[in-house]
């Protein structure tokens, strides 16, 4: 395996990508018991359409996320009681763009990781497993329709975009799910579970050629399919209708303000252009900002107030969301105070002390297990080594920041989601 060595975070990672092409990745941590381990494939509620081996496919809207809950079933097996008897914590989900099994564990560390390699590559379904888990989801679904965190987002990605799937839910409708069958469940895991399209990643106090053996000798039998997920979306970057509008039992208004941007590139400037976003949500209405103090001292906004850069492939919003009484008035105050940035930049005190800021932030996040081992992963998807974002986050520049916030925050490119206290009806 590969040894990278990275001095300014005293880190070092074992790499590998075995003949498969199935990608390792062990971050070493040496003296911990916990030891975590991530096996992730890059297909999530996005890639629902493909080709494989030159036959086309376009499968049910939360397929994704319904194979997440059946590759814990295997014949005559309690997968999370397998692993709570090791004395290890399991768990997985669902995003747009990729899907993730975890464990984490202090003892029988490579007894769990065979598990989990186990679980995630030899599928098993029947049409009565699916049906069961059509009643399950379900429930989830009906459970998601009572969330004000999930149908703000969800209101929000459907006023803002025509095209790109994030505007569908990840979870799917009941109507999507029931058509679901065991065929379609093996086609889209043959798909989406290819080797090439996984990475493992390990941290902990664990052997990496052990690591590489066994996953060498778990994933041999994966099937490796020529395969073209759909990637390109034909989206137009204005907005159409700028508000949407619902009431839920809620105790104060929530809003969720997005403006749209350009997708993101690949590899390293893909992950510039996201620090430049990044920054951006700082310099307008970070904790630091003139903005977010002065809409603080009005009542405008509260502690549940942020924001920054939602990214999957093809899509990019900057977000800012909380609870506010006037959640317009928020939102006219980040355009102005947009215009006021672009008109007379951005302080040069002001951008370094914010950078150092957010670096640090991101450099005490590698302190958690978790954070490291998803972020390694989902960068990895991006085409891009996670352990050199310092080098990047430095470069950024202040001019670069300024013509973002100058393209992006601006009405054309606005949209508000808003969630407000039921009315009380008189009896």
């Amino acid at each position: 395996m590969e040894k990278r060595s990275y001095p300014r975070l005293d880190e070092e990672v074992f790499w590998d990508r075995l003949p498969n092409g199935l990608t390792l990745a062990v971050i070493p941590r040496r003296g911990f018991s916990r030891k975590m381990a991530y096996f992730v494939t890059g297909a999530g509620s996005l890639h629902r359409k493909f080709t494989m081996d030159g036959k086309a496919y376009c499968a049910p809207m939360g397929v994704a996320h319904f194979l997440e809950h059946k590759l814990f079933d295997m014949p005559g097996r309690d997968i999370s009681a397998e692993f709570a008897a090791m004395g290890a914590s399991v768990n997985a989900f669902t995003s747009y763009d990729m899907t993730a099994y975890y464990f984490s564990c202090t003892d029988h560390f490579y007894p769990c990781l065979r598990l989990l390699l186990e679980m995630v590559t030899k599928p098993y379904f029947t049409d009565e497993s699916v049906e069961k888990e059509q009643g399950i989801i379900g429930q989830e679904i009906d459970m998601n329709e009572d969330s004000p965190e999930t149908k703000i987002f969800e209101d929000l990605a459907d006023r803002m975009y025509e095209v790109h799937p994030v505007r569908e839910p990840i979870l799917g409708t009941r109507q999507t799910i029931a058509q679901i069958t065991p065929q379609v469940l093996y086609d889209c895991h043959r798909a989406g579970y290819r080797p090439e399209n996984m990475i493992l990643c390990v941290v902990g106090d664990a052997d990496p050629e052990e690591i590489r053996s066994l996953a060498a000798e778990m994933t041999a039998d994966m099937p490796c399919p020529q395969v073209v997920m759909e990637g390109q979306w034909d989206e137009p970057l204005l907005c159409g209708s700028g508000e949407s509008h619902r009431q839920m039992e809620v105790a104060r208004p929530m809003f969720q303000l997005g403006f749209k941007c350009n997708p993101l590139e690949m590899g390293e400037r893909g992950i510039y252009q996201e620090f430049v976003g990044d920054l951006a949500a700082e310099v307008l209405f970070g904790e630091s900002s003139e903005l977010y103090l002065r809409l603080y001292e009005e009542g405008l906004i509260d502690p549940s107030f942020g924001g920054g850069l939602d990214t999957v492939p093809g899509m990019a919003m900057l977000t800012a969301s909380g609870d506010s009484d006037d959640p317009e008035a928020v939102r006219d105050a980040i355009l102005a105070q947009a215009r006021h940035i672009v008109e007379t930049g951005i302080p040069e005190a002001d951008f370094l002390r914010m950078k150092r800021s957010t670096l640090g932030g991101r450099i005490r996040g590698l302190d958690s297990f978790d954070s490291v081992s998803f972020r390694i992963c989902a960068y990895h998807f991006s085409g891009f080594d996670y352990f050199r974002f310092p080098e990047i986050y430095e470069s950024v520049k202040a001019e670069d920041v300024q013509e973002f916030i100058r393209q992006v925050v601006v009405p054309q490119r606005c949209c508000l989601s808003v969630i407000e206290p039921k009315e009380e009806t008189e009896i």
